[in-house]
Protein backbone atom coordinates (compact mmCIF):
# COMPACT_ATOMS: atom_id res chain seq x y z
CA UNK A 1 0.00 0.00 0.00
CA UNK A 2 1.26 3.42 -0.84
CA UNK A 3 2.10 6.65 1.18
CA UNK A 4 -0.78 8.28 -0.07
CA UNK A 5 -3.20 5.37 0.95
CA UNK A 6 -1.88 4.61 4.08
CA UNK A 7 -2.47 8.50 5.04
CA UNK A 8 -5.89 8.58 3.68
CA UNK A 9 -6.86 5.77 5.94
CA UNK A 10 -4.65 6.52 9.28
CA UNK A 11 -6.68 10.44 8.89
CA UNK A 12 -10.31 9.98 7.77
CA UNK A 13 -10.60 6.65 9.25
CA UNK A 14 -10.45 6.88 12.66
CA UNK A 15 -13.26 9.77 12.13
CA UNK A 16 -15.72 8.27 10.09
CA UNK A 17 -15.04 4.60 12.25
CA UNK A 18 -16.09 6.37 14.92
CA UNK A 19 -19.19 8.18 12.93
CA UNK A 20 -19.90 4.87 12.07
CA UNK A 21 -19.87 3.48 15.50
CA UNK A 22 -22.66 6.13 16.84
CA UNK A 23 -24.62 5.04 14.14
CA UNK A 24 -24.14 1.37 14.61
CA UNK A 25 -24.81 1.83 18.57
CA UNK A 26 -27.81 4.23 18.00
CA UNK A 27 -29.43 1.95 15.03
CA UNK A 28 -29.15 -1.50 17.40
CA UNK A 29 -30.42 0.10 20.54
CA UNK A 30 -27.34 -0.72 22.67
CA UNK A 31 -27.52 2.95 23.65
CA UNK A 32 -31.15 4.06 25.37
CA UNK A 33 -32.25 6.22 22.90
CA UNK A 34 -31.92 9.68 25.15
CA UNK A 35 -27.95 8.29 25.52
CA UNK A 36 -26.06 10.19 22.53
CA UNK A 37 -28.46 13.18 22.95
CA UNK A 38 -27.19 13.76 26.26
CA UNK A 39 -24.32 13.20 25.69
CA UNK A 40 -24.39 15.71 22.71
CA UNK A 41 -25.79 18.02 24.96
CA UNK A 42 -22.05 17.57 27.45
CA UNK A 43 -19.74 17.79 24.45
CA UNK A 44 -21.61 21.08 23.67
CA UNK A 45 -22.15 22.72 26.66
CA UNK A 46 -18.81 21.26 28.49
CA UNK A 47 -16.24 19.39 26.45
CA UNK A 48 -16.01 21.35 22.99
CA UNK A 49 -16.00 25.03 25.12
CA UNK A 50 -12.92 23.50 27.27
CA UNK A 51 -11.06 22.34 24.31
CA UNK A 52 -11.62 25.57 22.48
CA UNK A 53 -10.94 27.66 25.68
CA UNK A 54 -8.06 26.02 26.64
CA UNK A 55 -6.42 25.73 23.28
CA UNK A 56 -6.92 29.48 22.41
CA UNK A 57 -6.06 30.63 26.25
CA UNK A 58 -2.62 29.10 25.78
CA UNK A 59 -1.65 30.75 22.59
CA UNK A 60 -0.65 34.27 24.24
CA UNK A 61 -0.30 37.17 21.99
CA UNK A 62 -0.15 34.73 18.70
CA UNK A 63 -3.08 35.15 18.05
CA UNK A 64 -3.41 37.02 15.04
CA UNK A 65 -0.64 34.65 13.30
CA UNK A 66 -3.56 32.53 11.76
CA UNK A 67 -5.06 34.81 9.89
CA UNK A 68 -4.15 33.91 6.21
CA UNK A 69 -5.37 30.78 6.91
CA UNK A 70 -8.84 32.66 8.40
CA UNK A 71 -9.25 34.84 5.66
CA UNK A 72 -9.00 32.52 3.14
CA UNK A 73 -11.84 30.45 4.71
CA UNK A 74 -13.82 33.64 5.01
CA UNK A 75 -13.74 34.34 1.35
CA UNK A 76 -14.29 31.05 0.45
CA UNK A 77 -17.47 30.95 2.89
CA UNK A 78 -19.05 33.79 2.25
CA UNK A 79 -18.79 33.10 -1.72
CA UNK A 80 -20.10 29.82 -1.64
CA UNK A 81 -22.89 31.03 0.71
CA UNK A 82 -23.85 33.67 -2.08
CA UNK A 83 -23.55 31.28 -4.66
CA UNK A 84 -26.33 29.10 -2.74
CA UNK A 85 -28.82 31.45 -3.47
CA UNK A 86 -29.21 31.41 -7.16
CA UNK A 87 -28.77 27.38 -7.31
CA UNK A 88 -32.03 26.91 -4.71
CA UNK A 89 -33.70 29.28 -7.03
CA UNK A 90 -32.73 27.08 -9.83
CA UNK A 91 -33.37 23.71 -8.16
CA UNK A 92 -37.00 25.21 -7.28
CA UNK A 93 -36.63 25.34 -3.57
CA UNK A 94 -39.20 27.64 -1.88
CA UNK A 95 -38.84 30.72 -0.51
CA UNK A 96 -39.04 29.60 2.76
CA UNK A 97 -36.63 27.43 2.55
CA UNK A 98 -33.67 29.53 0.99
CA UNK A 99 -31.97 30.05 4.38
CA UNK A 100 -31.96 26.69 5.27
CA UNK A 101 -30.47 25.75 2.19
CA UNK A 102 -28.09 28.48 2.81
CA UNK A 103 -27.26 27.23 6.05
CA UNK A 104 -26.79 24.10 5.06
CA UNK A 105 -24.10 24.92 2.52
CA UNK A 106 -22.29 27.46 4.75
CA UNK A 107 -22.21 25.80 8.04
CA UNK A 108 -19.11 23.12 8.19
CA UNK A 109 -18.63 21.01 11.32
CA UNK A 110 -15.31 22.24 11.87
CA UNK A 111 -15.65 21.22 15.10
CA UNK A 112 -16.65 17.47 15.30
CA UNK A 113 -15.18 16.80 11.67
CA UNK A 114 -12.49 18.87 10.78
CA UNK A 115 -11.03 19.25 13.93
CA UNK A 116 -10.57 15.43 14.14
CA UNK A 117 -8.78 15.06 11.08
CA UNK A 118 -6.37 17.91 11.95
CA UNK A 119 -5.50 16.49 14.85
CA UNK A 120 -4.81 13.11 12.85
CA UNK A 121 -2.27 14.99 11.06
CA UNK A 122 1.43 15.17 12.15
CA UNK A 123 1.62 18.82 14.30
CA UNK A 124 4.04 20.48 12.38
CA UNK A 125 4.86 23.90 12.95
CA UNK A 126 3.69 26.29 10.55
CA UNK A 127 5.76 29.36 9.03
CA UNK A 128 4.06 32.11 11.52
CA UNK A 129 5.76 29.65 14.41
CA UNK A 130 2.04 28.28 15.62
CA UNK A 131 2.12 24.33 15.53
CA UNK A 132 -0.77 23.06 12.92
CA UNK A 133 -3.17 21.91 15.92
CA UNK A 134 -2.45 26.04 16.90
CA UNK A 135 -3.92 27.49 13.76
CA UNK A 136 -6.90 24.94 13.64
CA UNK A 137 -8.38 26.22 16.54
CA UNK A 138 -7.64 29.62 15.65
CA UNK A 139 -9.22 29.30 12.50
CA UNK A 140 -12.40 27.57 13.55
CA UNK A 141 -13.29 30.26 16.71
CA UNK A 142 -13.79 32.77 14.41
CA UNK A 143 -15.63 30.76 11.62
CA UNK A 144 -17.75 29.23 14.49
CA UNK A 145 -18.76 33.27 15.28
CA UNK A 146 -19.07 33.67 11.31
CA UNK A 147 -21.55 30.27 11.52
CA UNK A 148 -23.92 31.59 14.11
CA UNK A 149 -24.10 34.93 12.40
CA UNK A 150 -24.49 34.05 9.29
CA UNK A 151 -26.58 31.25 9.67
CA UNK A 152 -29.10 33.03 12.07
CA UNK A 153 -29.55 35.84 9.83
CA UNK A 154 -30.23 33.60 6.41
CA UNK A 155 -33.45 31.73 8.22
CA UNK A 156 -34.78 34.79 9.29
CA UNK A 157 -34.73 36.73 6.66
CA UNK A 158 -36.14 34.18 4.32
CA UNK A 159 -38.88 34.10 6.54
CA UNK A 160 -39.33 37.63 7.64
CA UNK A 161 -38.16 40.73 6.45
CA UNK A 162 -34.60 42.60 7.04
CA UNK A 163 -34.80 44.81 10.46
CA UNK A 164 -34.42 45.50 13.94
CA UNK A 165 -37.18 42.78 14.57
CA UNK A 166 -34.06 40.08 13.63
CA UNK A 167 -31.83 41.51 16.46
CA UNK A 168 -33.35 39.76 19.09
CA UNK A 169 -33.35 36.22 17.88
CA UNK A 170 -30.21 36.71 16.50
CA UNK A 171 -28.76 38.38 19.79
CA UNK A 172 -30.32 35.26 21.59
CA UNK A 173 -29.19 32.76 19.61
CA UNK A 174 -25.68 33.98 20.06
CA UNK A 175 -25.31 34.41 23.36
CA UNK A 176 -26.68 30.45 24.11
CA UNK A 177 -23.86 29.42 21.93
CA UNK A 178 -21.45 27.80 24.63
CA UNK A 179 -18.67 27.16 22.14
CA UNK A 180 -18.81 30.66 20.58
CA UNK A 181 -19.28 32.10 24.01
CA UNK A 182 -15.54 29.98 25.03
CA UNK A 183 -14.11 31.09 21.80
CA UNK A 184 -14.72 34.54 22.86
CA UNK A 185 -13.29 34.17 26.39
CA UNK A 186 -10.29 32.34 24.95
CA UNK A 187 -9.25 34.97 22.58
CA UNK A 188 -9.73 37.97 25.32
CA UNK A 189 -7.59 35.34 27.97
CA UNK A 190 -4.85 35.04 25.58
CA UNK A 191 -4.76 38.69 24.37
CA UNK A 192 -4.47 39.64 27.67
CA UNK A 193 -1.29 37.89 28.49
CA UNK A 194 -2.81 35.82 31.37
CA UNK A 195 -1.63 32.44 31.95
CA UNK A 196 -3.79 29.25 32.76
CA UNK A 197 -3.60 27.95 36.80
CA UNK A 198 -1.80 24.32 36.03
CA UNK A 199 -5.08 22.77 37.79
CA UNK A 200 -7.21 24.56 35.67
CA UNK A 201 -5.36 23.89 32.45
CA UNK A 202 -5.08 19.98 33.47
CA UNK A 203 -8.64 19.84 34.43
CA UNK A 204 -10.03 21.82 30.36
CA UNK A 205 -7.45 20.05 28.48
CA UNK A 206 -9.03 16.10 30.37
CA UNK A 207 -12.24 17.84 29.41
CA UNK A 208 -11.37 19.01 25.87
CA UNK A 209 -9.68 15.40 25.26
CA UNK A 210 -13.12 13.83 25.30
CA UNK A 211 -14.89 16.05 22.95
CA UNK A 212 -13.41 14.99 19.71
CA UNK A 213 -14.47 11.50 20.21
CA UNK A 214 -18.00 11.28 22.11
CA UNK A 215 -18.62 14.05 19.31
CA UNK A 216 -18.38 12.15 16.36
CA UNK A 217 -20.29 9.28 18.18
CA UNK A 218 -22.78 12.09 18.89
CA UNK A 219 -22.81 12.62 14.73
CA UNK A 220 -23.41 9.15 13.94
CA UNK A 221 -26.33 8.77 16.53
CA UNK A 222 -28.07 11.88 15.00
CA UNK A 223 -27.52 10.51 10.96
CA UNK A 224 -29.99 7.58 11.83
CA UNK A 225 -32.22 9.70 14.52
CA UNK A 226 -33.01 12.23 11.82
CA UNK A 227 -35.94 12.81 9.49
CA UNK A 228 -34.79 12.47 5.56
CA UNK A 229 -38.01 13.10 3.67
CA UNK A 230 -38.61 11.90 0.84
CA UNK A 231 -36.41 14.25 -1.33
CA UNK A 232 -33.05 14.06 -2.21
CA UNK A 233 -32.04 16.52 -5.05
CA UNK A 234 -31.99 19.58 -3.21
CA UNK A 235 -30.23 18.19 -0.27
CA UNK A 236 -27.72 16.60 -2.81
CA UNK A 237 -27.04 19.86 -4.47
CA UNK A 238 -26.40 21.77 -1.10
CA UNK A 239 -23.99 18.64 -0.52
CA UNK A 240 -22.21 18.99 -3.89
CA UNK A 241 -21.69 22.81 -3.08
CA UNK A 242 -20.66 22.42 0.65
CA UNK A 243 -17.98 19.49 0.23
CA UNK A 244 -17.28 20.16 -3.23
CA UNK A 245 -17.44 23.53 -4.49
CA UNK A 246 -16.43 25.31 -0.92
CA UNK A 247 -13.12 23.55 -0.98
CA UNK A 248 -12.26 24.08 -4.79
CA UNK A 249 -12.88 27.84 -3.87
CA UNK A 250 -11.04 27.62 -1.08
CA UNK A 251 -8.08 26.28 -3.14
CA UNK A 252 -8.51 29.13 -5.79
CA UNK A 253 -8.32 31.67 -3.31
CA UNK A 254 -5.82 29.81 -0.89
CA UNK A 255 -2.94 30.31 -4.34
CA UNK A 256 -3.76 33.49 -4.87
CA UNK A 257 -3.31 34.37 -1.40
CA UNK A 258 -0.06 32.47 -1.36
CA UNK A 259 -0.69 29.75 1.67
CA UNK A 260 1.72 27.09 2.31
CA UNK A 261 0.86 23.55 1.18
CA UNK A 262 -0.09 22.91 5.06
CA UNK A 263 -2.02 25.58 5.81
CA UNK A 264 -4.14 25.27 2.17
CA UNK A 265 -4.66 21.67 3.19
CA UNK A 266 -5.76 22.58 6.54
CA UNK A 267 -8.43 24.96 5.21
CA UNK A 268 -10.06 22.90 2.30
CA UNK A 269 -10.14 20.02 4.94
CA UNK A 270 -12.18 22.78 6.78
CA UNK A 271 -14.43 23.58 4.02
CA UNK A 272 -14.69 20.20 2.55
CA UNK A 273 -16.14 19.65 6.38
CA UNK A 274 -19.78 17.98 6.32
CA UNK A 275 -22.65 20.64 6.94
CA UNK A 276 -22.97 20.86 10.95
CA UNK A 277 -25.45 18.68 12.82
CA UNK A 278 -26.53 21.87 14.67
CA UNK A 279 -27.75 23.29 11.81
CA UNK A 280 -30.92 20.83 11.99
CA UNK A 281 -31.51 22.54 15.30
CA UNK A 282 -31.24 25.69 14.67
CA UNK A 283 -33.37 25.54 11.73
CA UNK A 284 -36.05 23.33 13.56
CA UNK A 285 -35.63 26.21 16.45
CA UNK A 286 -35.96 29.09 13.78
CA UNK A 287 -39.01 27.21 11.64
CA UNK A 288 -36.59 26.42 8.91
CA UNK A 289 -37.22 23.34 6.29
CA UNK A 290 -36.27 20.36 8.89
CA UNK A 291 -36.02 17.43 6.00
CA UNK A 292 -34.09 19.73 4.08
CA UNK A 293 -31.47 20.59 7.31
CA UNK A 294 -31.77 16.81 7.71
CA UNK A 295 -30.88 15.12 3.96
CA UNK A 296 -28.28 18.19 3.93
CA UNK A 297 -26.45 16.80 6.95
CA UNK A 298 -26.58 12.92 5.82
CA UNK A 299 -26.01 13.46 2.36
CA UNK A 300 -22.85 15.95 2.88
CA UNK A 301 -21.37 13.62 5.41
CA UNK A 302 -21.31 10.53 2.65
CA UNK A 303 -20.07 13.48 0.00
CA UNK A 304 -17.56 14.91 2.30
CA UNK A 305 -15.93 10.97 2.67
CA UNK A 306 -14.76 11.06 -1.00
CA UNK A 307 -13.68 15.29 -1.00
CA UNK A 308 -12.03 14.68 1.60
CA UNK A 309 -9.67 11.87 1.13
CA UNK A 310 -8.95 13.21 -2.48
CA UNK A 311 -7.67 16.27 -0.58
CA UNK A 312 -6.00 14.68 2.64
CA UNK A 313 -4.29 12.08 -0.45
CA UNK A 314 -3.55 14.68 -2.81
CA UNK A 315 -3.00 18.41 -1.44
Amino acid sequence: MDFGRVLILNTLAPVFLLIALGAGLQASRFLSPGFLREANRVVYWVGLPALLFSQLARLGRGVGDATPMLGVMLVATVAVALISYPVAAWMGVRPGAKGTFAQAVLRGNLAFVGLPIIYELPDVTLAGGLSLRAAAVLTVAPMMVLFNITSVMALLASQHKVGWAMAWPLLKQLASTPPLVASLAGLSWAWAGWTLPTMLDQALGSLGEMALPLGLLGVGGSLVTVNLGGKWATPLAAALLKTLAAPALGWLVGRWAGLGPVELKTVMIFLAAPTAVVSFTVASELKGDEPLAAGAIVVSTLTSMVTLAIIVGVF
